[in-house]
């Protein structure tokens, strides 16, 4: 059974994380994510979750990570310069396998920029931003019902991989309003325990360790530092370090063909257009104004880890074209993959790319 209803993207994603279970919501009230903070403080109280608003971000973050830690599951949201103020706990989330979600509803930046308008320029922070070598996993909704779906589907691959997850969406799909169906219930698995025996940091084939959160039973000692598979500081090895941190990457890189998700239509295309997010509504456009002049188009709900192999979809593809709300970010890991020509179709500023404009450059580079 499920409900229908018609509702903002933000509000959305709030009813995505409660459904997917999540009790716990730290965070600072930033344009333009604030209406997630807002549904979650409304309803969270009602189902015996916990709504907690810090005085920043830096905070906000940090009780995010120490409630993962008591095995709830645990969230925030933020924009552009919230989000900057995070990174240093996302890399210690990332060092420590915190399993965690982060919502970045982005706005024109840098430093304060556009708080009330749209842009896309956060998604090579969202993946190189902390220091350090590290991989985590980072979804882009382009529709209300995926401010939803791919809320849920971020806490299913946090606990999955132990990492922190990253919902990128953008201020257009944050405020829009669509009609959503609400399920009444969702199927999501909790971290895999800690088994008997074994150390708290001792993976398994598939690079992640079982969980073993505080209260759990098992003592588990957790740091930012390098350490061993007992969870103690082992920071001047150089073997240990190299150990611990290519586990790190592996575990979600090794794993990025079973993460992506992505939608393809016209493989036999020879002009593709590659959208994440709110620019991918104007590529619908113009396929749909296009119906005798088939034109291709991956559509990414995942950008990190990159699904490289998705563009092998496209075997006649003379060209890719990529609308970004950003001076060219994602379009870089396109052009490192293909041998055929990528073509950046950037735009900032706030406003999203008309289809108009989108069908120009289709004309111009055929």
């Amino acid at each position: 059974m499920s409900r229908v209803e018609f509702m903002q993207g933000n509000a959305a994603c709030a009813e995505g994380a409660l459904a997917a279970g999540c009790r716990f919501f730290g965070g600072y009230p930033i344009t333009p994510s604030t209406e997630i903070a807002e549904t979650m403080a409304r309803r969270l109280p009602k189902i015996g979750g916990v709504f907690i608003s810090m005085e920043d971000e830096l905070a906000s973050i940090a009780s995010v990570i120490g409630a993962a830690w008591t095995g709830t599951r645990a969230m925030t949201a933020t924009s552009g310069p919230g989000f900057s103020l995070m990174m240093e706990n996302i890399g210690y989330a990332a060092m420590t396998e915190t399993p965690c979600v982060i919502v970045n509803v982005q706005r024109g930046g840098p430093s304060t920029g556009q708080p009330t308008r749209a842009a896309q320029g956060d998604m090579l922070q969202c993946r190189f931003g902390s220091h350090g070598d590290y991989s985590t996993i980072a979804l882009t909704p382009n529709s209300v019902q995926e401010m939803f779906d791919l809320t849920v589907k971020a806490f299913a691959l946090a606990d999955r991989f132990r990492v922190p997850t990253f919902l990128m969406a953008d201020e257009i799909v944050g405020h829009m309003r669509e009609r959503v169906t609400i399920p009444d219930a969702v199927d999501i698995a909790p971290p895999r325990p800690l088994a008997e025996g074994s150390l708290p940091f001792e993976a398994g084939a598939d690079g992640v360790p079982g969980f073993a959160p505080f209260g759990s039973g098992r003592s588990v000692h957790v740091t930012g530092l390098t350490h061993d598979e007992r969870g103690y500081p082992d920071t001047t090895d150089p073997e240990a370090h190299a150990k611990l941190v290519r586990r790190l990457v592996a575990k979600v890189e090794l794993a990025r063909h079973d993460i992506a998700d992505y939608e393809v239509t016209n493989p036999d295309a020879g002009t593709v257009f590659i959208s994440y997010g709110a620019p991918s509504r104007a590529v619908e456009q113009v396929i749909h104004d296009h119906p005798d002049d088939p034109v291709g188009h991956l559509r990414l709900r995942v950008v990190w880890p990159f699904p490289e192999r998705a563009l092998q979809e496209f075997p006649n593809a003379d060209v890719f074209l990529m609308p970004e709300l950003n001076l060219g970010q994602v379009v870089r890991e396109v052009q490192r993959h293909v041998d055929r020509p990528v073509v950046s179709l950037p735009k900032i500023g706030g406003e999203l790319h008309t289809p108009a404009e989108l069908a120009r450059a289709l004309e111009a580079h055929r």
